[in-house]
């Protein structure tokens, strides 16, 4: 799992070993951003559904 580092504003710094991200904290999130979080977490979009679906 990821580990919350800080939160500043809006943006949420996560990271998990040596990857980190940064997430807007809003209600929705654009596809092309979510794509972007995803890519820059080393997370696939299959396992983030299947993360969502537990």
């Amino acid at each position: 799992g990821f580990i919350l580092l800080r939160q500043k504003g809006s943006h949420i710094i996560l990271r998990r070993g040596p990857m980190g991200c940064v997430v807007p904290n809003h209600r929705e999130i654009k596809m092309g951003t979510l794509s972007g979080i995803l890519k820059q977490a080393g997370v696939s979009a299959e396992e983030f559904i299947e993360t969502l679906r537990k």
